[in-house]
């Protein structure tokens, strides 16, 4: 998953990409509120962390822009303590959720990944099809009982399709999601590797196939049939 930081403090703006990023997701981040815009408008994010008071263009300013756009992207706000108001007018403008300076990293964490889990109708960490079994909170997989080992990218191509299980999603979202700005998309065939090596891992050996291709459209994940 993909998820913007604008935020203009440098310490804080660069603990928090790097603690999203131990943790699998892919990060674009910013000190200014004019660039944060020009970001929003160039990538699919699921979760934008904006904090009220950037240079250039406020926080609010891009909630404001967001909503009206109707971009499909949950919206956490970074405020000070003693602005209630500001949280107020967050809230009611559409955020989805704030966070109060100062705040522990674990917090932001849980709040971004509850954020998703919101996003996608999810309700728990835990994530069922069929027999295989994803724990978002643990990054753990596993299928029939046995837990299956994943590189990071592979989970985070398997968290994508199963926050979206059922649903075909194309090789375009995949490198939205999965890739940073710096990546060259170009004609690789990166993402096709992927999912073959995800295969190789997910499905017992002459079974059906958790990850369904759909010719010139995509990949769906759904119980294997």
């Amino acid at each position: 998953m993909k998820i913007l930081i604008a935020e203009d403090y440098g310490p804080l703006r660069l603990s928090i990409s790097e603690a999203l990023r131990e943790s699998g997701f892919v990060v674009e981040h910013t000190a200014d509120g004019a660039e944060a815009g020009w970001l929003l408008n160039e990538h699919d994010f699921a979760v934008a962390v904006l904090d009220i008071n950037l240079p250039k263009r406020t926080g609010l300013s891009l909630l404001q822009e967001i909503r009206e756009k109707d971009l499909d992207m949950a919206v956490l706000l970074i405020t000070a303590r003693d602005a209630i108001d500001d949280r107020v007018t967050g809230l009611d403008m559409g955020a989805d959720d704030y966070l109060v300076k100062p705040f522990a990293l674990e917090e932001a964490m849980a709040r971004v990944r509850a954020l998703i889990r919101r996003r996608f109708g999810k309700r728990t960490n835990l994530i069922r099809i069929g027999d295989l079994e994803i724990d978002t909170g643990g990054k753990r997989v596993s299928r029939c009982g046995k837990e299956i080992e994943l590189t990071a990218k592979e989970y985070s191509l398997l968290e994508l399709l199963a926050m979206r299980s059922g649903q075909v999603v194309s090789r375009g979202d995949v490198w939205e999601q999965l890739y940073d700005f710096s990546f060259e998309r170009g004609n690789s065939n990166v993402v096709d590797v992927f999912i073959s090596n995800l295969r190789k891992k997910l499905d017992a050996k002459g079974e059906p196939s958790v990850i369904q291709t759909r010719r010139g459209q995509g990949y769906v994940l759904r119980e294997a049939r």
